[in-house]
């Protein structure tokens, strides 16, 4: 191909109406109904023609529209001045931040992600890591943190799921113009644009910047097809997802490396960075880097990076996690370990893992940040237990890996006809109290009849959604036109439906149902009490299994029993997602307990009153109060996944036909009294906490600001702290092997009253360690199948030195009422850092 020069044509905007331009550039419109009126209201079916794209709407638009709009005093231009007002007040109003965090207003926070999902108009997004990141960036504009977003500019985004007349998913890659997109280029002072570059198997890789604006929050993406590059390296960002593992490791390292470039170059100094997944965490090997260039030794260097990192992770299985072997890693970092003067044993030590035998992207951020994270408080303790080799000498409580719930962006998320009955019954300002539980109180002044009425409504357009849907994917498998036709029949809002939509992924269990199809048939041919049932998903187009649960449930759409009354949708994306969520009636959720991370699908239902029928995985045990939806299962661990799947399948059922169908029609003048209560259940106990508002403000008083002060400290005075501390490792570690016990007294007897105090002395050998730099604990808690659980620590007291490096130790304690065990450890102690960085711990032996 010869090359051209792209040149985008737009009509003048009259001046009346010339800010149309500014707000298609912000997806600010994205969550503000009047912000897609803007747009919608002057024409349409362009508006619907372009995919909810504002700016290709503009391009498109003809003059005598604008000109329309522009001379509409009494309609449009009324519009116009109230959405500019909003748009104005927003961002330039007091936010939680600075009303709270007044001194930290120019201390950034970089958050990196491979992928993000703000809007349907913009497909670089696959699944729920997508949305969650970019539900982030919306609270974090909301709440007016300073935060810029760092990910990929995927010039295929994600694939266009067909479904062909066999049921197979056919992916198809769109070739985007980002000159089409609310998206611009980031320019150098003289108006080019702005490259960076990174290093990639001797060759120098170019590194193209783009802006997108999300409120107040700047996400910057790159983007590695530019003509300076060979050609296997503009498609470094081809395709989310995609490649084998050498593409993988390169996509990783432009993320990463080149991420942290591109802050430099636009002169973006983070005071905290966050990692969400492991894919960008390169960026921690070129923190290092640079500070090396200044002539920071490397130790020192981890010891900075170190304190301003935060580390997030969304995968609850090892499989989840990318590993790359160390061929791949030298190959690929050489000029990286060159430039840093150091061997490849060093860099491959930073994240290898000893049981997989690979370079591990999760190891190197947990290794290097001062907090990290699950998503729910299940998916915390998976990832504690799945590290449990990396942190062997701690107590399981002690491992650092704490865990913020997710939740969902309330304005993206939740139905403009729900949001304006809250601002009837809940006060017009009920969106700036999303955690006070007193405005979700107000849910029951709403009417049952009138939130029943307004439910039905989105039921209805869910129902339109779908027809057109499976319309489309009939004429284009040239299917017969009476078959097309037939699709108007299906569905029905007077009918129970459920919804299950989500990515494909095999331990989701899509195909749970139909273990077995005879009784799947009994509840959709019931004639007093049918059931419909909407499926929609895409499988990754490498994972055939998930690719097979596709197909067989089209197959048994296909069916006579089936036809119509159980549908699959193709290509799931946001605007589809919306639909459903805000228009099914129940939520089915099936993981295989433990392994969904979080899931944030069911949030996003429960906003807009659906029911959630859900094992207890995820996010759902923190949510599930007994009247706020139904659970499936129990949280029994097995050892089989046959039998898990038989028993939760039974479960379902059951759930199912007792409970949930006799609940909904149990009608009373057109809908049922019961199953509005628990609409209002659900939202009354779900929105307050579940959305990402409380998210983000849990990660900016939990973890944002503590790392902020400690990177500071840390760097101040030539990085005087992170010097001290990385010396003082170095010496416990080298001199570790030395701590023993010599002897444990104890008074304490295998059977005690209430209030009878044991006492403990301990002598101990420290060998060449000081006194002031361990600490000797008694650690107790409940003995419960043969370990410790909800231990406490008490500090024992020095009483003196016996002989060189021998010391004696006393302290007591006294049990609660129960079955308690104790023990005794050594270990270091330092004011610096938590003992998780150092994790060396000597234990008693027995006494």
């Amino acid at each position: 191909m010869f090359p051209y020069r792209i040149v985008s044509v737009t009509p003048c905007l009259p001046e009346a109406i010339d800010r149309l331009r500014e707000i298609a550039y912000d997806f600010w419109f994205s969550w503000n109904p009047a912000g897609i009126e803007f747009f919608r209201s002057i024409n349409e079916e362009l508006w619907r023609e372009v995919g909810h794209n504002p700016v290709k709407f503009l391009m498109c638009v003809q003059k005598e529209d604008l000109d329309r709009a522009a001379q509409d005093e009494d309609g449009y231009l009324v519009l116009y001045r109230r959405v500019m007002d909003l748009y104005e007040r927003y961002m330039n109003r007091e936010t939680w931040f600075t009303e709270k965090y007044p001194d930290y207003s120019g201390d950034i926070i970089a958050y990196f992600s491979a992928e993000f999902g703000l809007h349907e108009s913009h497909p670089i997004y696959s699944g729920g890591l997508g949305l969650l990141a970019g539900d982030h960036c919306k609270s974090a504009s909301d709440l007016g943190l300073p935060f810029v977003g760092v990910g990929l500019l995927y010039k295929q985004g994600y694939f266009h799921q067909r479904i062909n007349s066999e049921g197979m998913q056919e992916a198809e890659y769109p070739h985007l113009n980002f000159y089409e997109l609310p998206i611009a280029p980031v320019n150098n002072p003289d108006g080019s644009q702005l490259n960076v570059t990174v290093e990639l198997q001797g060759r120098t890789v170019f590194i193209q910047v783009w802006k997108m604006r999300v409120g107040r929050v700047t996400v910057y993406l790159l983007d590695t097809d530019t003509s300076k590059n060979l050609s296997q390296d503009r498609n470094l960002t081809g395709q989310l997802y995609g490649g084998d593992r050498e593409y993988r490791l390169s996509q990783e390292i432009v993320l990463g490396i080149g991420g942290v470039r591109a802050l430099r170059a636009m002169g973006i100094d983070p005071g905290v960075w966050h990692i969400n997944e492991g894919h960008a965490a390169f960026l921690i090997v070129e923190r290092i880097r640079e500070l090396m260039g200044s002539m920071v030794s490397f130790d020192t260097a981890r010891e900075v990076v170190r304190a301003s990192t935060i580390f997030t992770t969304h995968t609850p299985v090892p499989a989840g996690h990318d590993l790359f072997t160390e061929e791949l890693i030298a190959k690929h970092l050489a000029h990286m370990i060159n430039e840093m003067g150091i061997e490849l044993k060093t860099l491959k030590n930073l994240a290898w893992d000893m049981e997989r035998d690979g370079f591990n992207m999760t190891l190197l951020a947990l290794r290097h940040a001062y907090f990290a994270n699950g998503v729910s408080r299940l998916h915390g303790e998976v990832t504690r237990d799945m590290f449990l080799s990396e942190y062997s000498s701690l107590h399981p409580d002690e491992i650092p890996i704490a865990s913020i719930t997710n939740g969902v962006h309330v304005g993206t998320w939740l139905a403009q006809e729900i949001k304006d009955l809250f601002a009837r019954y809940l006060g017009k300002m009920w969106f700036e109290q999303l955690k006070e539980q007193e405005v979700w109180d107000k849910i029951d002044l709403i009417p049952d009849r009138e939130l029943w009425r307004v439910h039905r409504l989105l039921k209805e357009k869910m129902i339109f959604l779908a027809r057109v849907n499976l319309k489309q994917q009939r004429r284009r498998n040239r299917e017969p036109v009476k078959n097309i036709s037939e699709v108007d029949s299906y569905l029905d809002p007077d009918i129970l439906t459920i919804g299950f939509a989500r990515r494909f992924a095999t331990y989701k269990r899509a195909t749970l149902l139909f273990r077995t199809p005879e009784r799947l048939e009994r509840l959709l041919n019931n004639n007093e009490r049918p059931v419909r049932f909407v499926f929609s998903g895409k499988a990754h187009p490498a994972d055939k299994q998930g690719q097979e649960l596709i197909k067989k449930i089209y197959e048994f759409s296909q069916k006579p029993g089936f036809r119509g009354k159980l549908v699959l949708l193709e290509n799931y994306d946001i605007h589809l997602a919306r639909h459903l969520v805000q228009g099914v009636d129940v939520w089915l959720n099936t993981p295989r307990r433990p392994m969904e991370a979080s899931g944030t699908s069911g949030m996003k239902a429960s906003l807009n009153g659906l029911i959630n029928v859900s094992t207890l995985d995820g996010w759902w045990p923190e949510a599930y109060h007994g009247s706020n939806g139904f659970v499936i299962g129990t949280e029994q661990a097995y050892l089989s996944e046959d039998t898990q799947d038989r028993d939760d399948c039974y479960s379902l059922y059951s759930l199912l036909e007792e409970k949930v169908i006799p609940m909904y029609y149990r009608k009373e003048n057109g809908y049922s009294p019961e199953w509005v209560r628990m609409m209002k259940k659900t939202i009354k106990t779900i929105a307050p906490v579940f959305n990402t508002g409380r998210m983000v403000a849990e990660y900016t008083d939990l973890f944002y600001i503590p790392a902020i002060d400690r990177g500071k400290r840390f760097a101040a005075n030539e990085n005087y702290l992170a010097n001290h501390t990385s010396n003082f490792k170095k010496l416990i570690i080298d001199y570790w092997d030395q701590v023993s016990f010599v002897s444990v007294e104890s008074t304490g007897e295998t059977k005690m009253h209430v209030d009878e105090e044991i006492k403990i002395s301990a002598v101990v050998n420290l060998g060449l360690i000081y006194t002031r730099s361990v600490v000797v604990e008694i650690v107790y808690g409940e003995a419960v199948e043969g370990e410790l659980k909800n231990i406490v620590i008490v500090p024992m007291a020095l009483e003196g030195e016996i002989s060189d490096n021998v010391y004696r130790y006393q302290g007591s304690l006294t049990l609660p009422q129960g079955s308690y065990g104790y023990t005794l450890r050594i270990r270091p102690d330092s004011r610096d850092f938590p003992l998780a960085e150092l994790p060396l711990v000597t234990w008693a032996p027995v006494f």
